[in-house]
């Protein structure tokens, strides 16, 4: 049931649904993954640098990896993991399979692009990790949590995808507190924008969580494995339209986006 009788006051809260409360979680999870950064940054070897396998396991797998486990907690405290890694209430439609594909297609072409004997295994394997860590966090939160959120409060699906496609991108903004210049992070809340979109089309048209996460946890070690240790070929050049890809797709995408989940006459208020 949804229904707030004989609940906890935590499960009471999370429960009524506002769109706002997407906001304290993304935020909640924010400081929570930086703090996990923070922690980690003493145990980076001395003479490692961001393209050793222990830099990026000491700074991303462990931190999103603590990050994730969290979100996985907040989800049982509330009672939420069942729906959330269960069939979805909306179907999709086939024009929503066009972002699959794109995401996919330049994913594949940029492992395709990678210079492997460069790049060395460990850091391979590592970036591997950290991306099904990613995936799995960011896309719990925000395909998973907020997407509940928005439409347990009654909103169109529209708002659905913009909503929980502003906040993904709003995590990245944290990127300035780690000396990435403002405009290189600008131009990163577009593309993780329109990401978003791609992802919440891909949740729509898949019925699962499962599909954005696998999605998304490819999509991060494709780019920076291949931005570290490109190969050389004209594939490489026109697996870097990637982004340029998913942003257009995103962009054209959006505006086809309707329906709306009825919250059920038992809901909470």
């Amino acid at each position: 049931m949804d229904g707030v009788a004989g609940q906890s006051g935590w499960k009471r809260f999370w429960n009524r649904a506002r769109w706002w409360k997407s906001l304290i979680l993304a935020a909640a999870y924010v400081v929570l993954y930086n703090l996990a950064s923070l922690v980690m940054l003493p145990f980076v070897p001395a003479t490692s640098d961001m393209n050793s396998a222990s830099a990026v396991f000491v700074l991303y797998v462990v931190p999103i990896f603590i990050g994730g486990a969290i979100l996985v907690a907040f989800g049982a405290s509330v009672g939420w993991l069942r729906d959330l890694f269960g069939p979805q209430p909306i179907r999709g439609r086939w024009w929503m399979w066009i972002a699959v594909a794109v995401v996919l297609v330049f994913n594949i072409l940029r492992f395709l692009t990678i210079d492997y004997s460069a790049a060395g295994l460990e850091f391979v394997l590592t970036w591997l990790l950290a991306g099904l860590f990613i995936g799995f966090a960011e896309e719990v939160l925000t395909r998973g949590y907020v997407v509940r959120i928005m439409r347990k409060a009654g909103h169109p699906e529209i708002a659905v995808a913009l909503v929980s496609a502003a906040l993904f991108a709003l995590l990245h903004a944290t990127n300035l507190l780690t000396g990435q210049a403002i405009v290189p992070t600008l131009l990163q809340l577009v593309y993780t924008f329109f990401f978003g979109i791609c992802m919440y089309l891909a949740l729509r048209v898949t019925g699962t969580l499962i599909a954005p996460i696998l999605l998304h946890a490819s999509t991060d070690p494709s780019i920076f494995l291949q931005t570290a240790f490109p190969s050389a070929g004209p594939l490489t050049a026109f697996s870097g339209l990637g982004n340029i890809a998913v942003i257009i797709t995103g962009l054209v995408l959006v505006f086809f986006i309707r329906g709306r989940v009825q919250p059920r006459p038992n809901a909470a208020p």
